[in-house]
């Protein structure tokens, strides 16, 4: 029997070799007939740590690698373009909060 291929979204990279990957889906109700929406969480191995927060990756099935992992990384099929907001005003507040201190000082 062939091993299943899906194509997920990276919602945790915080663990060492292993990534939380969100497979989103809609399903038609039985009786309403209104499409829901419907999401399955998948521990993915990732040997290289490659695959970051947001990304779009493709994974494969595997043997069980521990009481929850049982999917490889098989590709990144879109790094994800998210900005790190709170860093830039970190990165911003460094670079020019330190100017305007000492000018304010001087003066």
């Amino acid at each position: 029997m062939p091993k299943k291929v899906v194509i997920g979204v990276v919602t945790s990279d915080k663990m060492q070799k292993t990534r939380r990957v969100e497979i989103s889906r809609q399903v038609r109700h039985p009786k309403y007939g209104k499409f829901i929406r419907q999401r399955t969480i998948c521990y993915v191995h990732d040997e290289q740590e490659q695959s970051g927060l947001g990304d779009r990756v493709e994974i494969i099935e595997s043997r069980p690698l521990s009481k929850t992992k049982r999917w490889e990384l098989t590709r990144i099929v879109e790094k994800s373009r998210a900005v790190d907001v709170a860093a830039l005003k970190i990165a911003r507040q460094g670079t020019a909060g330190g100017t305007e201190a000492e000018g304010t000082e001087k003066g």
